[in-house]
């Protein structure tokens, strides 16, 4: 959605206007975003042009200063746009359209479902593209790009500006296969997290997408700018032009995405290194060698938390749990233990309040706020923690591997992958990582393995990744190559034996010396 306030610019104008936003999920576009977007059209001036969510008509007022007047939009909002007599106050998701359009351009809306309106959500449950290609783990965005490309003409254009996310998150497949299947993407602009919209902190791309049977371009020109400072009509005009000379912009050339394949915004080179440590990893994944659950939930974290020296009962003591969290995770190792309350086995308040007296007066100034946590559709009692979710596991007595459940990596180039003790327990912001039976492997080998760089370089391109935010959760983690040991080969076995026996020294000593020694040791391995 769209905002025209302040249209005037010049090389020295901020990208960032003043943004609002309503439930209808309004970000409103910068006028010289509008109009780099514009730019990228092929079309004649009496083309067919729709814009399926006009906010205020950015975009309607810079295509009729350009001479286009077939120009359609719609719009859900009633107060927006009203000076454009092509505007119609109606949801694009429901409209019926006759029309097949030569360019389709804009800002589509994006909201995740459990933030969307009731009606909203009515609506699309009515929709037929939405019951065939969505679900309700899906963005309203998905709709918007799936029904623009339908209302195309065969080589019409889209052009959109939206979150890059969709991209390559497992809910959107639906949306990518159709795309492939259905055309072509010309040119592809990410911009990471430089800031274009105030009020939202959001990966952006543009994008110029072909409608068309045949795919004519083997290629998909891919420009990035990474640089985490606001955009200028002098940056937007270098970046349109491909310049070289701005050592923020890289521009490169990707290979038409496929079907049933991610979708990757890197260079060859980048690719090849990616595919030979795959290669070397021989098809294993760390999903076959290891069991992974995220942490439990306890709705509130700070009334359970238990820090100094409180004076405890002997029963509460054993009603209390060891947990590390994700800020105190770094690579190999942590730093600080916090003590919480853990009193779910309690089910009476009467109990709690006689028997665990200190946990009765810590819990009391939150209990208005942990009665109202969600609570997965359950009566939970304002002292027990909401989801326990892989409990069993966290409680089992075997040493594990904890890593943060988001890692921003725009300042560094590792993860924090660290071993820590059994009995030690991961709440929501961390992911822990269990060796299966009967794995020969040792933890050490596998922690050392997950903190070489190759495996940083492949998240970063292949993992869940939303601008400079990396997410860990069971099925990512999963996913990443592992290098499984041929014990038939005694130089394998040997290599797997130094680097166990450097990490646990380093684990007792932390010298850098023997992460080095750890590094080139793997580089032997992984040649």
């Amino acid at each position: 959605m769209n905002k025209t306030k302040n249209p005037a610019i010049d090389n020295k104008v901020l990208v960032t206007e003043d943004n609002k936003k309503n439930k209808y999920g309004q970000y409103f576009t910068p006028t010289m975003v509008a109009d780099f977007m514009i730019s990228l059209a092929d079309i004649f001036i009496n083309a067919e042009i729709l814009e399926p969510s006009c906010g205020e008509g950015v975009f309607l007022e810079i295509l009729q200063k350009k001479g286009f007047k077939n120009l359609t939009a719609y719009e859900i909002d009633h107060n927006l746009a009203t000076e454009y007599n092509c505007v119609k106050y109606e949801s694009f998701v429901s409209a019926k359209i006759k029309t097949k359009y030569d360019l389709i351009i804009g800002n589509p809306p994006y909201i995740r479902w459990k933030n969307l309106e009731s009606d909203l959500k009515e609506e699309l449950a009515k929709n037929h593209l939405w019951n065939q290609y969505f679900n309700s783990l899906c963005d309203y965005l998905y709709i918007f790009i799936l029904k623009s490309i339908e209302s195309l003409k065969e080589d019409g254009q889209l052009i959109f500006i939206c979150p890059e996310y969709w991209m390559n998150t497992t809910h959107s497949e639906r949306l990518r296969g159709y795309m492939v299947e259905n055309g072509y993407f010309d040119k592809i602009y990410h911009f990471n997290e430089t800031p274009i919209f105030n009020s939202a902190s959001v990966s952006v791309v543009i994008f110029k997408y072909i409608k068309s049977k045949n795919t004519k371009n083997e290629t998909i020109e891919v420009t990035k700018y990474y640089k985490n400072k606001s955009l200028t009509v002098d940056i937007l005009t270098a970046i349109r032009n491909g310049c070289n000379e701005n050592p923020d912009i890289h521009q490169f050339f990707v290979k038409q995405f496929e079907l049933n394949k991610r979708w990757l915004l890197t260079s060859d080179l980048e690719r090849k290194v990616i595919e030979k440590f795959e290669k070397s990893c021989l098809g294993s994944t760390i999903g076959d060698i290891c069991d992974i659950g995220n942490g439990m939930v306890s709705g509130l974290d700070k009334a359970f938390q238990l820090k100094g020296e409180p004076i405890l009962n002997e029963l509460e003591r054993k009603h209390t749990l060891e947990v590390i969290k994700a800020k105190n995770l770094y690579p190999f190792s942590y730093k600080e233990i916090t003590k919480y309350i853990f009193a779910n086995e309690i089910n009476d308040e009467n109990e709690l309040k006689e028997k665990f007296p200190y946990f009765y007066q810590k819990l009391q100034p939150f209990r208005e706020r942990l009665e109202k946590r969600y609570q997965y559709n359950r009566k939970i009692a304002y002292w027990k923690w909401v989801f326990l979710r892989n409990y069993k596991l966290f409680n089992s007595d075997q040493p594990r591997i904890f890593v943060p459940c988001k890692e921003r990596i725009s300042n560094k180039d590792y993860f924090r992958f660290a071993y820590v003790e059994s009995g030690i327990f991961p709440t929501q912001d961390v992911a822990a990582l269990f060796l299966k039976e009967d794995i020969k492997e040792n933890i050490y080998y596998v922690l050392a393995f997950l903190n070489n760089h190759r495996v940083f370089n492949w998240l970063k391109n292949k993992g869940i990744v939303k601008g400079n935010i990396v997410e860990f959760s069971e099925k990512p983690i999963s996913s990443i190559p592992f290098r499984r040991i041929d014990w038939e080969d005694r130089a394998e076995v040997k290599l797997h034996d130094e680097i166990s026996t450097l990490v646990e020294s380093y684990l007792q000593n932390q010298k850098d010396k023997s992460l080095e020694k750890i590094h080139s040791l793997f580089d032997e391995l992984l040649q």
